[in-house]
């Protein structure tokens, strides 16, 4: 309270304003904290979700730096007409813009029918003006999580917010004295706002602005951040957005569904001569979606051919279909190669949706993203049970095959170049990732082929090429131009980067770590937790916790950030111990990495079933009873010099 008095001085000048903008910012997070005293959920059976933990914004970090998430928008009160807010809200869905909703257009824009959840980017955080509050401090938490600025620092705080948070502000309806200090407060964190209401000379360029004419409330608004949104004209009955790759449907609202549990399934792309490819050929080989079955066989055939195509671009490719299946509004794809389902909705199946119209998603798509190395391209889709299943048999298992054994063959020695990778550092300035064949990026989206892949199909993008010579420390990973590349992609905050080591300058990390492992010092070894576990680790503390030690591009000896994949590599922290070091782990992880970590176990350390020496929540919580339990199964790390 003595901040919030602080903050206002009834002075006649803008500075003055904004403070009292900050001041209600102030005002509503106490409000809203005192809410949650007593420990019940003050939202439960509310539309709105009110406080937004640290996990989902961790989440958001992957899409709101690739792009997949260009902007956010609050959207705030009551407008004259639910069609306009569901208008302007449709029109940032489909664009992929995060929207947070506040007050009675919550109410507005589900009765226009516009459909909510994190999954589909528009979340209601609640009804009065002070749940405002809750987009605020995600867009502070962005700054602690990613950007590496301190609690206190007001100064690097607004300036983060201004410059790497995308966010606007719209309002709809009559302006009240609460609702424009709040925006105020918007405006001192750098988010412009636009009301729909006529201000006349009280409009400030750039920070508060008027638009009354709905359908350009969109545009404005992007303007405003210099948001710009390649829109993609598909050829398809249905919207076509990233704010619709989480969209679930369920079985009552399903039309149709093809599932590998069920029938032949498989995605494939392959590479051919240029004689051999018809572009924009699209081929429906089988009975279509109308033809009165719910389930069927699908195997999706993609060839093409480009001067500057390569064989590893081809899985490259293949993966982006999963994404590219699920931006079709009504379309859920989960799972990829011979092992996926798809699903089809009603109302997409109502408004004309058809097997040509997967095959038209995938041509523009590839000849869009990957036009650098693709000339041609044609698809068949395959909904033939017998013809699938050959498709299946005789060309995409045995190319399955044969990248799994080039891959499973590819280690750090044997290439000749590492990759850089600073696709976070719109949020995380000071990180960079060093991607190799035996660790991925740590976000668990980019490998080392991916990031080969970046570098052809954007010369001056992302990911530029690392040399392995003159390597000075093979145990711990230490090169000459791994330095020189993190030290300048980080404008010199990183000075040495060891890639095998966890104690002595371990690898940075942007916040959008999959998984984080960390010392836990009674049993000598390591404890990896993924961000989805919620509960308490044997370190004394949750992923949250540990994730606020090791995010924001900075160097913490002992505890870092990585993909879920990189557990079961050779590399693991290899400089001391590797995975002989780690000694819990969730349940849920465990169980999902234990085929490949148990493996290179057998290989490593001649240990079968090494999982079942892991620790989880089921068996200790603390450190004293996983202390218990690995003396108990004899577990390796007993063994190990101390890491301290």
């Amino acid at each position: 309270m003595g901040v919030l008095k602080s903050l206002i001085t009834n002075q006649d000048d803008i500075g003055a304003a904004l403070n009292a903008g900050l001041a209600t910012a102030v005002g509503a997070e106490i409000i809203e904290g005192l809410k949650y005293v007593g420990g019940e959920d003050p939202y439960a059976g509310d539309s709105g979700i009110g406080f937004v933990p640290d996990p989902i914004i961790r989440s958001l970090g992957v899409p709101l730096v690739t792009g997949d998430i260009p902007g956010v928008a609050v959207v705030l009160g009551k407008a004259d007409s639910a069609a306009d807010v569901a208008k302007v809200v449709k029109d940032y869905q489909s664009k992929g813009i995060m929207t947070f909703m506040i007050g009675g257009c919550i109410e507005q824009a589900l009765e226009a029918g516009v459909k909510m959840g994190l999954e589909l980017r528009v979340v209601p955080l609640g009804h009065d003006v002070t749940s405002v509050i809750h987009v605020v401090t995600v867009a502070i938490r962005a700054a602690l999580i990613f950007g590496n600025i301190q609690a206190g620092d007001l100064a690097g705080l607004l300036k983060y917010t201004k410059e790497r948070v995308p966010a606007f502000v719209n309002t709809f309806g009559a302006l009240d004295p609460v609702v424009v200090s709040a925006g105020a407060g918007a405006i001192a964190l750098g988010f412009p706002v636009i009301v729909d209401q006529d201000i006349g000379d009280l409009q400030v360029p750039g920070a508060l602005e008027a638009v009354t004419n709905h359908d350009e409330t969109a545009k404005h608004s992007l303007a405003l951040r210099n948001i710009k949104i390649k829109v993609k004209e598909l050829p398809i009955p249905v919207a076509f957005a990233a704010a619709f790759e989480g969209e679930i449907i369920r079985k009552a609202d399903m039309k149709v569904e093809f599932w590998s549990s069920k029938n032949t399934t498989c995605e494939l792309v392959t590479m051919r001569d240029a004689a051999q490819v018809e572009d924009h050929r699209i081929v429906v080989d089988g009975p279509d979606i109308d033809s009165g079955d719910t389930e069927y066989a699908l195997a999706t055939y993609i060839e093409v051919y480009g001067a500057k195509m390569q064989k590893d671009f081809e899985s490259v490719i293949e993966r982006k279909i999963h994404a590219w299946f699920n931006y079709m509004e009504g379309v859920m794809h989960t799972g990829q190669r011979n092992q996926f389902r798809i699903r089809v909705s009603n109302d997409a199946y109502d408004k004309g949706l058809r097997m040509k119209h997967f095959g038209e998603v995938l041509y523009s798509m590839i000849m869009d993203e990957f036009d650098a190395v693709v000339d041609k391209c044609q698809i068949t889709l395959v909904t033939d049970p017998e013809k699938a299943k050959k498709v299946l048999d005789e060309e995409a298992m045995p190319a399955y095959s044969a990248r799994d054994d080039r891959l499973n063959s590819m280690t750090d020695e044997s290439v000749d170049r590492f990759y850089t990778c600073i696709l976070c550092q719109s949020f995380a300035p000071s990180h960079c990732c060093v991607v190799t064949p035996e660790r991925l990026g740590l976000c668990g989206a980019v490998s080392w082929l991916d990031a080969k892949a970046t570098k052809e199909l954007n010369d001056a993008g992302p990911c530029q090429p690392i040399s392995k010579e003159g390597c000075t420390d093979e145990v711990k990973g230490y090169y000459p131009d791994v330095d020189r590349m993190v030290h300048a992609a980080t404008q010199g905050a990183v000075e040495h980067v060891s890639l095998y080591s966890i104690m002595e300058d371990p690898m940075t990390s942007c916040g959008c770590f999959e998984c984080i492992c960390g010392i836990e010092p009674f049993s000598n070894g390591l404890v990896v937790v993924n961000r989805e576990y919620k509960g308490m680790t044997p370190t004394g503390m949750t992923f949250g916790e540990l994730a606020s030690m090791t995010g924001g591009g900075v160097q913490t000896p002992g505890f870092m950030g990585h993909g879920r994949h990189f557990i079961a590599s050779k590399k693991f922290a290899s400089a001391e111990g590797g995975i002989a070091r780690i000694v819990w782990m969730p349940k849920e992880l465990k169980d999902d990495v234990s085929a490949r970590l148990n493996a290179t176990a057998k290989e490593l350390l001649g240990i079968d079933n090494f999982c079942d020496m892991i620790g989880d929540e089921t068996i200790a919580e603390d450190a004293e009873s996983l202390l218990s339990f690995l003396t108990e199964k004899g577990h390796p790390v007993l063994g190990l010099e101390p890491l301290m």
